[in-house]
């Protein structure tokens, strides 16, 4: 399996992260000499992805200058006039014309391994595949998952601990009908009136129902999520451990 292609939302401020997002968006926020966004390219990179199309909203031109200033891989912006009012089912919507191939999706805010996008693409045996990662209790802020025998039964916030074996990091992998499958569902719920208030997991979830949708776990495989203030600090430390193993030096 080879997936050439992802799309990162970035249209979100971060504002969970003020006063430091207050002037530039959380995808901007450096650790250890790399911004968010740039310890999610290389690790994409990494794994042969030569062609990404960045949603972004909140001080979207300090985002496209940055961009463009990476060399060596095709970086193209989608901007979401409606980031403040709208959640990430509409930078989805906006992004709907690149999900023209087998293709990586991958929230703004997460800082992923290039290992754990290898091991994405290589379990990408569905057309939808979401990442998971197994730890003993989940809290309310988690994006829970209950799977059975490798397949994703339902994914939501708000599921019960008794269903809750497993939580999404916020990364899934598209192929064969899977971006068809998956971009007809995000316009059909962009036709509804509580569209724009959608999380775009919400469309996985009621994917399930009728459709195959596998897991890839990465469990005892690092990564961070950034979107309170104490997750900083685990962020550098991290990035800081890549560094110092010279990950992705030029």
């Amino acid at each position: 399996m080879t997936i050439s292609k992802a799309i990162i939302l970035s249209a979100g401020q971060g504002s969970r992260l003020l006063p430091l997002t207050a002037d530039s968006p959380k995808c901007m926020i450096e650790f250890n000499g790399r911004t968010l966004i740039e310890w999610q390219i290389e690790a994409l990179r990494a794994n042969g992805i030569t062609d990404i199309a960045v949603v972004t909203g909140f001080h979207t031109e300090k985002v496209e200058a940055h961009l463009a200033a990476i060399d060596g891989i095709r970086v193209e912006t989608l901007f979401n006039p409606f980031y403040k009012v709208a959640d990430n089912l509409g930078s989805c919507w906006i992004a709907r014309a690149a999900m023209d191939r087998d293709f990586i999706i991958l929230n703004g805010d997460t800082i992923v391994s290039d290992e754990i996008v290898a091991r994405l693409i290589a379990g990408a045996t569905r057309p939808i595949n979401v990442t998971i990662d197994v730890k003993p209790a989940y809290d309310e802020d988690d994006m829970k998952v209950h799977r059975e025998n490798g397949r994703l039964l339902a994914i939501g916030k708000r599921m019960p601990p008794e269903q809750s074996n497993a939580e999404s990091i916020g990364m899934l992998a598209f192929t064969g009908d899977g971006p068809a499958i998956f971009r007809n569902q995000v316009e059909a719920m962009m036709r509804t009136p509580e569209g724009v208030q959608r999380w775009y997991l919400r469309a996985i979830d009621l994917l399930a129902a009728d459709h195959d949708i596998g897991t890839v776990s990465i469990e005892g495989l690092d990564w961070a999520e950034v979107d309170f203030s104490a997750d900083l600090d685990a962020a550098r430390a991290l990035t800081a451990r890549w560094v110092a193993a010279g990950r992705y030096a030029n």
